[in-house]
Formats: C-alpha cells, sequence, structure tokens
C-alpha cells in the first residue's frame, strides 16, 4: 500500500484491485453482520439509547455496502478500500469504548478486527489500524466519563457466539482458498518456466533435469534409454525466403510430429532455435532408430498452407546408454556426434552413434 493514490490504469491491476474490494466486502458483511449481536447484546443490558442503536445498527449493516460502493468507484479502489478498513477499526475502538470494555465482545472486537488486518495488509498495516482504534477508543471513553464494566453475562455471551464461530471460519476458509490459488499459480509458473511458448514442449531447463534423471534411473535399475537429437536442415534459409511465421509453422510441425511419437515417460523437448531433443525411456537402439526414421518421414511429408512449395526435412542423431555413457552431458555429445554425421550424410538422415 502506498500513501499516495495511483491516478494511473491498468485494466489488469484495476480489475485484481475490484476483486481484493469485493472479498474485503464480503468479509466486512460477515463480520458486522455477526458483530452487530455481540454489541447489541451489551447495549440492551445499558439501556442504550435510540440513536446509539441507530449508530450501531448503521455500523452493522449500512457501512459495507457503503465502503464497497466507495472503494469500487474510487480512482485507486486498492487505496480506498484499505482506507476502509482503517475506518473500521476506528470504528470497533469506538464500540469497545461504548460497552465498557465489556471483556468478551470488546475482546472479540479488538481480536478478530486485528486478525483481518494482518491477513490483508501484515503486521505494518496491522500497527497503523491498531493506533486508530486505540484513539478513537480512549477518545470515546474520556466522553463518556471513564465508564468501566468488564463482567460480561450470560446473555451478552451468548450474543457473542455468532461473531466468535462464524467469523473466524470465514477467516480461516478465505485464508485457505488463498492459499490454494498461490499453488496453482506457482505450479502454473513452475510450468510456464519449463514450457517453450511456441511449440507447447518443454524447454532446455526441463530437458536437463530429465536427462540427468533418466542417467540416474538407469544406473539404478540397469535398464536402458535412448536420446533422439533432430535438427531441421537448413532452417535459417526457410526463415530467409519464406519468413519467420513460415518458419514457426515449420517448428510447430516438428513438434506435433514428437508429440505424436512420445509416451507418457518419454521427454520431448526443444532445446535449441531449430534443435528438439527426444528422451525414449526402456528403449532399445532399433527401436530408438525406427521412431527416429518415422519423424524423418512425417517431417519430409508435411505441407504447409503458408508455403505449398516448402519441402522440410530434418536430420537425426541416436544414441543410448550404455557403459561409455556416464553423464548427461556425455550421452548429449555422443547423440551430437550422430546427428552431425546425418549432416555428413547429405542431411534428411538418420545416423546412430558409434559405440
Amino acid at each position: 500500500m502506498t500513501g499516495i493514490a495511483d491516478t494511473s490504469f491498468d485494466p489488469v491491476r484495476a480489475t485484481e484491485h475490484l476483486r481484493f474490494v469485493r472479498r474485503i466486502y464480503q468479509m466486512r458483511t460477515l463480520g458486522l453482520g455477526t458483530g452487530f449481536f455481540a454489541v447489541a447484546g451489551v447495549l440492551y443490558e445499558h439501556d442504550a439509547s435510540a440513536w446509539v442503536w441507530a449508530l450501531l445498527f448503521a455500523n452493522g449493516y449500512l457501512w459495507p455496502p457503503l465502503a464497497y460502493l466507495l472503494a469500487s468507484r474510487s480512482v485507486d479502489p486498492e487505496y480506498a478500500e484499505y482506507r476502509n478498513l482503517v475506518i473500521d477499526s476506528a470504528l470497533g475502538g469506538i464500540w469497545i469504548a461504548v460497552m465498557h470494555f465489556n471483556v468478551v465482545p470488546s475482546a472479540l472486537l479488538a481480536v478478530m478486527l486485528s486478525a483481518d488486518k494482518i491477513s490483508v495488509g501484515g503486521w505494518r498495516f496491522f500497527a497503523r489500524t491498531a493506533t486508530a482504534q486505540a484513539l478513537t477508543c480512549a477518545t470515546v471513553w474520556a466522553l463518556l466519563g471513564f465508564a468501566f464494566a468488564p463482567d460480561s453475562s450470560m446473555p451478552v455471551i451468548l450474543a457473542s457466539l455468532p461473531f466468535m464461530f462464524v467469523y473466524p471460519m470465514a477467516i480461516s476458509s478465505a485464508a485457505y482458498g488463498l492459499a490454494r490459488k498461490v499453488v496453482r499459480q506457482n505450479k502454473q509458473l513452475d510450468q510456464l518456466s519449463r514450457t517453450d511458448p511456441l511449440t507447447g514442449l518443454q524447454n532446455r531447463l526441463h530437458w536437463d533435469d530429465s536427462a540427468t534423471a533418466t542417467m540416474t534411473y538407469c544406473a539404478r535399475s540397469s535398464k536402458g534409454a535412448a536420446l533422439i537429437l533432430i535438427d531441421i536442415d537448413r532452417f535459417k534459409e526457410i526463415n530467409d525466403f519464406h519468413g519467420h511465421l513460415v518458419g514457426d509453422a515449420v517448428l510447430r510441425r516438428v513438434a506435433g510430429t514428437l508429440h505424436e511419437v512420445v509416451r507418457l515417460t518419454d521427454t520431448a523437448s526443444r532445446i535449441g532455435g531449430d534443435e528438439f531433443a527426444l528422451i525414449l525411456m526402456d528403449t532399445g537402439l532399433d527401436a530408438a532408430v525406427a521412431i527416429a526414421e518415422r519423424i524423418r518421414n512425417a517431417v519430409e511429408d508435411a505441407r504447409f498452407d503458408e508455403a505449398p512449395a516448402l519441402r522440410c526435412t530434418v536430420s537425426i542423431g541416436v544414441a543410448t546408454t550404455g557403459p561409455k555413457t556416464i553423464s548427461a552431458a556425455m550421452w548429449m555429445r555422443h547423440t551430437d556426434t550422430a546427428l552431425y554425421r546425418a549432416k555428413q550424410l547429405g542431411r534428411n538422415a538418420v545416423a546412430v552413434a558409434e559405440d
């Protein structure tokens, strides 16, 4: 929260701020609606005047929609809502003094108004709202002649029960919902950080992790895996002659072919501009070569609406894990050497790493 309202307009930020305002409106409506009865129990025993009851009704049932209206129509809804939260605490301090510090409802008001402020703005914001609450409480208490009657009767305790149970449950539910949202967003961010946005394949970061994990798995299980490296032939010429939109279409077509051949245990990645990698778990050399040929043929047969005359090919290198492959980097080098030999063979070819 800043000390000055932000007058710049950002649609995404404005939407988030309005969601914040709506969330606080719901909590305020529930909290003040149930808190009304806690304070009302004390006012009834004190035989309060009609104007005090009118103020309590206004605070409990008219202030929540008014606060929502003020915040939602503000230039900076978030700033306005934080201001409303300070007012909530200040009003709570007034009612604590009016109740002559009746211990049960007063403690509930102080604790609940503190809990929601900490959950919204942290301890720094709590300090600000607690100060406002203490100042209004002290002022009204002085005006009332420092009246002090802390004893809570059974009717007052019973009247406080709805506020005691319902509002904490609502705060806990809201906190749980926010925590779930954070977990989902973190998972989405992790997925985005590992995914190539153009092709939908895993990016180089994910491939490095997968290759290392595969090597560990093979070493512990005595099983094998195969690595296929795919390089689009003369991709720079495709971009230069047909344009980058066609180049992107070629990349997506190669990625689509990989999507078609991978199993749940395999990993397909885009590891460079026009280079792709495919890790095949529990796969021998013959099966890996057959899959590589399938990929090569599929790309060679591909046609592109953006460039009907374009014929695209790929060069592919294949290598399996073995006694001489002691690291993911070495596995990559063996496969890259095979890919280079496929290029030397005239491209549009599959080459296997030598023992």
